[in-house]
């Protein structure tokens, strides 16, 4: 009999942990890691054809504005943050926005047909990207963002419609990111994602603003540009595989990121025919080819040196029973296909050797998919162990009781999840005089 951790009266939000994809699977080092690819991609925009040419005219902006009153280089800076506030205010807003669709989408997200149309849709804007057609705004919404102002409410309004004015070259990946945090459903992580998604995209001009004597060391545009807005086009096309991926055949859940990570690694590294007049840009380019090959050999690598996974059972009370009776402990896990912790816990920390081995020997290890959330069963289940969202991992020790101090609501290593293991060995804390 499944234990009901929840407290007296209270009814735990069984859908939304169903359906909505949580931000709990950033966290720590995974956090940290994306916020600086987007920090990162923000940078790279920059280096569009639609954000690169005003770099010189911001600069001239934030230089007038400071010469006019002494000293000069103060005000610059207060430009400059207003700048900088005017950008994070506009695209903050829209990750706020999009995040608290979250529920919608989340629930939405569980359909098959509505994964393919929002991966459709991403490599749509990818080949917007590619060069094959361009996103134009309506020209009154244009005229109106490239018009002037004095004062601190100049620059403001600048950063605020910086986004308008580069839309044909930063609007196909924004919309993309817009998808991906709308699917998190989270308000704070989608300020934050946009957040530093401005600080990259407006730090660099603020810095030149400030040393605009260094202007003149920048490269010159030319297609090397191009090249840029191709490399965000395979970002988006890497985040159509992240969508797409949850409802592809086993086969092609690696073969198609394989796949992608070859295309984008031949064609950033040796077929783009765009030039640059500095040296570096040929390194670069195979550099970051070279970077696409072996993320791409990796992923095969791996998956072919993959051993066996754990054998898991679906949930009945006669599992339970038979468990108890044996005297074994039982890990419930709590998964979803569009989850991408639940993922790599299945094919990272659930395919480790020594993990497989305790599992057969000592463990029950029972999985309740509850990817489509219409499951009854699974809906019962969701409400007596109070979950939260996915992934969740269940302890429960020989007696079929909770043990609470184990229980994992994120990815957790193969070493650290031994540990968790052999824990249930262990008498649970609140048990100990």
């Amino acid at each position: 009999m499944p234990v009901n951790s929840s407290p007296a009266g209270q009814t735990p939000p069984v859908e939304a942990a169903a359906a909505t994809p949580d931000s709990r699977s950033l966290q720590g080092w995974a956090m940290a890691l994306t916020l600086l690819g987007i920090f990162a991609g923000g940078l790279a925009l920059n280096l569009t054809p639609c954000v690169y040419p005003m770099i010189p005219i911001t600069v001239s902006f934030f230089g007038g504005r400071a010469d006019r009153e002494k000293p000069g280089q103060i005000r610059l800076v207060a430009h400059g943050l207003c700048y900088l506030m005017g950008l994070a205010m506009t695209n903050s807003t829209l990750g706020v926005v999009a995040a608290f669709t979250g529920g919608l989408m989340g629930g939405m997200l569980q359909n098959p047909l509505v994964l393919a149309v929002v991966a459709g849709v991403l490599v749509l804007f990818a080949t917007s990207l590619f060069g094959f057609w361009e996103l134009r705004l309506p020209g009154a919404l244009t005229q109106m963002a490239g018009k002037s102002y004095g004062g601190y409410f100049g620059s403001l309004f600048m950063g605020l419609t910086l986004g308008v004015v580069a839309a044909p070259c930063i609007g196909p990946f924004v919309l993309g990111l817009l998808t991906w945090v709308a699917g998190m459903g989270n308000p704070w992580f989608g300020f934050l994602i946009f957040f530093t998604l401005s600080l990259g995209l407006g730090l660099p001009l603020f810095v030149l603003a400030l040393f605009s004597g260094q202007l003149q060391r920048l490269p010159r545009a030319g297609g090397w540009m191009n090249w840029v807005r191709n490399l965000m086009g395979w970002v988006l096309v890497g985040m159509a595989v992240y969508f797409i991926r949850p409802i592809l055949p086993e086969l092609f859940k690696i073969g198609l990121p394989v796949a992608v990570a070859l295309a984008a690694g031949l064609h950033l590294g040796w077929f783009d025919q765009n030039k640059a007049g500095f040296k570096a840009f040929p390194w670069l380019k195979t550099l970051v080819g070279t970077a696409c090959l072996v993320l791409a050999a990796f992923w095969v690598t791996s998956y072919a040196m993959r051993g066996p996974g754990i054998v898991w059972h679906s949930y009945s009370e006669q599992v339970l029973q038979e468990s108890m009776a044996r005297e074994k402990p039982v890990i419930i896990d709590f998964y979803a296909d569009w989850c991408t912790p639940c993922r790599e816990l299945e094919e990272v920390t659930f395919h480790h050797p020594d993990v497989v081995r305790l599992a057969e020997e000592d463990v029950t290890m029972i999985k309740v998919d509850v990817t489509k959330g219409d499951n009854p069963l699974h809906q019962q289940l969701l409400a007596e162990y109070d979950i939260k969202g996915v992934p969740t991992i269940v302890f429960l020790d020989t007696e079929g009781k909770e043990r609470m101090d184990l229980r994992l609501v994120d990815f957790l290593a193969p070493e650290q999840f031994l540990s968790h293991m052999a824990g249930l060995k262990n008498r649970s804390p609140e048990s100990s005089p």
